[in-house]
């Protein structure tokens, strides 16, 4: 089968032979890369996927079982609806560009390298966790995100190899190299270099840090590189399913662990087998903290330039702001000076990354609602809060400093003394981790977690997601 059949394309792949022949030498080792790296252990299991074969809605979600190494790992951007123009900055109303401009090479392709980086560190991440899925219905959504942050790369290296040259197909091979907490060659970003070795962490890691993913594609889909734009816009389709599974694990961990605590005398969840609110709030500190670092420093002059030149706009710029130039606006943000916090006017295209962690706190904000609703019909007074976003913090203008999750100033001394109520402890890493124990029959589920309300594409929750192919060849020997 050749790549452009095996590769479900809306680029018209065939007829770049200078492009197709770079994606056929790099096809091998990304195959060799996911053999090493990602699910372990169920390679050759048929899983229930979702395949995007096109980006009609009929195409784009099109089941079937599938081996892993055998799924159909597409390049699709959004089609175009006419000439597009640039929705913002220095260059608004000219001519999108169809390829890359001199001036903003270099700068163009960190931007896709940063991306591009995500995709493949977070199966790394997650690779060991099918061993421990509380339930095939999980177990088969963890195979989707890996599949589709597989099928992200693809778009990304697309774009490299495509629009860069030389130096694009050697960014396409370093993207295989590095891997996710490796001291020697890590990925680029600190939180995807960060253990997501058991359950609560997966659906913290999609709830917070894929959520991320979806401030920074949207942000991109305004990109005045019009294959990007359409790139990323396609991406943003299939993000919203891992942001899903994200949202609803935690809340169906919260639910779990909220009737465990009702049903013990001394209201312990643990004494039941479950996860108690405080240690989920720990967790939710941590991941919160930690992806809300991705936006960036504060005061950013690479933001101002990116939104200036036309490579990265806001958060649905073209929905959601009447002026797209951002020159005269004033941002105000708080700033810590003498041990006080005072509040700093800031020129607004220097703190783009601000504006967009504000959509991105607004919006885990919104899912703490629903955790807190789940909680509150259950009887108990217990309410989840996000942490403020200076807490735990190690970049921007924060970074040093020592603040309690209500983001008010505290000592380095009273931190430490406090770490162990905000923070998870190796004692409670090691408890989630002690329920960790896998349960891959159908229609049954672990005593942590409590089932889903619904199933994948219209299918109960007790449908065989996951045909253990490989098992049944070892028990018939």
């Amino acid at each position: 089968m050749s790549l452009t059949d095996s590769i479900p394309n809306n680029v018209d792949l065939g007829s770049d032979k200078k492009l197709l022949r770079a994606l056929e030498k790099w096809q091998p080792d990304f195959l060799k890369w996911w053999g090493e790296m990602g699910p372990e252990g169920f390679q050759q299991d048929q899983v229930y996927l979702r395949t995007a074969i096109s980006v009609d809605p009929a195409g784009w979600a099109h089941y079937e079982y599938v081996k892993m190494p055998d799924y159909r790992w597409g390049i699709f951007l959004t089609p175009r609806e006419g000439e597009r123009a640039i929705g913002f900055g220095d260059n608004e109303g000219q001519k999108s560009w169809d390829e890359v401009p001199g001036e903003l090479r270099g700068i163009l392709r960190r931007i896709i390298v940063t991306q591009a980086d995500t995709e493949p560190a977070s199966v790394e991440q997650q690779r060991l966790l099918g061993k421990t899925a509380p339930s095939m219905y999980d177990l088969r959504n963890l195979f989707q995100v890996n599949v589709e942050e597989g099928r992200h790369l693809w778009a990304m290296v697309h774009l490299l190899q495509q629009y860069f040259g030389r130096d694009g197909r050697e960014e396409a091979d370093s993207l295989l190299v590095r891997r996710s907490g490796n001291p020697d060659t890590p990925r680029i970003l600190g939180t995807f270099n960060e253990k997501t070795d058991d359950w609560l962490s997966f659906f913290m890691f999609t709830m917070f840090t894929d959520r991320d993913g979806k401030y920074q594609l949207a942000a991109l889909s305004e990109s005045g590189f019009d294959p990007l734009a359409r790139a990323t816009q396609f991406m943003l389709t299939e993000e919203s399913f891992h942001l899903f599974t994200g949202e609803t694990g935690v809340e169906r961990v919260v639910q779990r662990g909220a009737e465990l605590t009702k049903a013990d005398p001394n209201g312990d969840a643990r004494k039941g087998g479950g996860i108690d609110l405080p240690t989920i709030q720990k967790w939710i500190n941590f991941w919160f903290s930690s992806a809300v670092e991705l936006f960036g420093g504060e005061i950013s002059s690479n933001a101002a330039d990116y939104f200036a030149t036309g490579l990265k706009g806001r958060f649905r710029e073209r929905e959601k702001y009447g002026e797209h130039r951002a020159m005269e606006g004033i941002y105000t943000m708080d700033a810590v000076d003498g041990g006080r916090l005072v509040q700093k006017e800031v020129p607004l295209r220097n703190a783009l990354n601000e504006v967009l962690r504000d959509e991105y706190v607004a919006d885990c904000e919104r899912a703490c609602r629903k955790w807190n609703h789940t909680v509150k019909k259950t009887g108990l007074d217990f309410e989840f809060k996000i942490p403020n976003r200076r807490f735990n913090r190690s970049m921007g203008m924060y970074a040093g400093m020592s603040f309690n999750p209500a983001g008010e100033p505290v000592t380095r001394e009273q931190f430490e003394a406090q770490r162990s109520d905000w923070l998870p402890t190796p004692e409670d890493r090691a408890y989630v981790r002690s329920l960790m124990i896998p349960v891959h029959e159908k229609g049954k589920i672990a005593n942590w977690i409590a089932p889903p309300k619904q199933g994948v594409d219209g299918k109960p929750f007790d449908w065989e997601y996951v045909r253990f192919e490989a098992s049944a060849e070892t028990s018939d020997a």
